[in-house]
């Protein structure tokens, strides 16, 4: 059996420099100057434990990366592993990659499933003949699919670690008694974006240190994670079940809203070289938006929360907050939006609904020690109650609301 048993072996694993982003033909390709090579001979091994994305009643989406390019599999069960999972697009059974992304489907809601990833090295690939090497196997999980019509939700939200992986386990060390059926990662996990190595050492592997193998997480993209040379293939880490950043779904008595609010400066700035068009997306998204809340799912939830990173308000006068208003907030007053959770400012704070918006934004703190926070969401069909405790523990700010 193999597995990442400690952080040294870790980081001795990814100094090889042997992870191939072999999924690249899936994505548009890798540019140039982010390729690694597989030529240095290293065991097949998994450079992380697997993780978990878009658990739903019925199916989740399990990722893992291997050291070498392989086929990849989930056995898995609710006892025993009897059920088998792999990745089928246009009828070929994806293989020969580094980073496997395979999506369960079928499953009962509100039922704990086992599950362990199964990995066999291809060691030639020929046109007629495929020849396999050493089977590694994960160690075996558990995750629990959720209810259908939950009563409850609890969510954990961190906002701004910019590179310091270190902070995901100071603040988890805080909520070590909060219930929470998934986490959310509201922006500017990065300074910038650089390679696949930043991807595993700065989030994936101190997330499935602490709970990502079993609990999933939500990545929503930050103004951060929009920039440098890497920012482009950011995506295939995770999985959305739309192939959007932006999405929404039904969890318990919330109806949640992931909105990406891009670059927060105008898109004509030199330093963007002419590539970007965050405000086209923006109105992409706010016509979305308006969609999604004319359903019915969205009008009976009892609760709604919205998750961006750069908040619509008291965030300046920059490109990024001034459209986010334009666009989004007329449509969060007029279908009663209850809570913004935003970050970006690297200030905290509560702020109650006042004449420019009629719904709650909190913001969450900074990188800085003395100044991170982690907030608990937590409702039920008749309130919703959210908690914004700093890194020493100390609460620094509630919303409380009862229907």
């Amino acid at each position: 059996m193999s597995k990442i048993s400690n952080r040294r072996q870790f980081l001795a694993i990814l100094a090889t420099g042997t992870t191939s982003l072999a999924t690249a033909h899936a994505f548009g390709g890798i540019p140039a100057n982010t390729r690694r090579s597989v030529a240095t001979p290293t065991p097949h091994q998994f450079i992380i434990p697997p993780y978990l994305q878009a658990l739903t009643p019925t199916g989740v989406s399990l990722l893992s990366i291997t050291s070498r390019p392989a086929y990849t599999w989930i056995m898995y069960g609710e006892e025993q592993l009897s059920d088998k999972a792999h990745a089928v697009e246009d009828g070929m059974v994806q293989a020969n990659n580094t980073l496997s992304c395979i999506r369960i489907a079928n499953l009962q809601p509100d039922t704990v499933y086992n599950y362990q990833v199964i990995s066999k090295e291809i060691i030639s690939f020929a046109p007629y003949k495929l020849e396999y090497g050493e089977e590694i196997k994960s160690e075996i999980y558990t995750f629990r699919t959720p209810k259908t019509d939950a009563d409850t939700v609890n969510a954990l939200v961190l906002n701004d670690i910019h590179d310091r992986p270190e902070s995901y386990a100071t603040m988890f060390r805080l909520a070590h008694q909060l219930p929470y059926e998934f986490v959310v990662l509201n922006g500017d996990l990065f300074n910038y974006q650089t390679d696949e190595k930043q991807v595993i050492e700065h989030l994936l592997y101190p997330c499935t240190e602490l709970f990502a193998s079993e609990k999933p997480f939500v990545l929503n993209r930050g103004n951060h994670e929009t920039r440098g040379r890497f920012a482009r293939n950011l995506k295939q880490y995770f999985d959305y079940l739309e192939g959007k950043y932006y999405q929404a779904f039904r969890q318990g008595p919330i109806f949640w809203i992931m909105l990406d609010t891009g670059e927060d400066k105008p898109d004509d700035e030199p330093v963007y070289a002419g590539i970007v068009d965050y405000d086209n997306y923006r109105k992409e998204q706010a016509t979305w938006l308006e969609q999604v809340m004319q359903t019915k799912d969205y009008q009976q939830a009892p609760f709604k929360v919205v998750v961006m990173h750069i908040p619509p308000f008291h965030s300046g006068d920059w490109h990024g907050t001034l459209h986010c208003r334009k666009l989004f907030s007329p449509l969060f007053d007029k279908y009663q939006v209850d809570v913004v959770l935003s970050g970006h400012t690297h200030r905290y704070g509560v702020y109650k609904p006042q004449p420019d918006h009629t719904y709650h934004i909190v913001i969450g703190g900074s990188p800085k020690e003395g100044n991170r926070t982690m907030t608990h969401v937590a409702a039920d069909r008749k309130s919703l109650t959210i908690n914004m405790i700093k890194d020493d523990g100390s609460n620094v700010g509630t919303v409380a609301l009862s229907k």
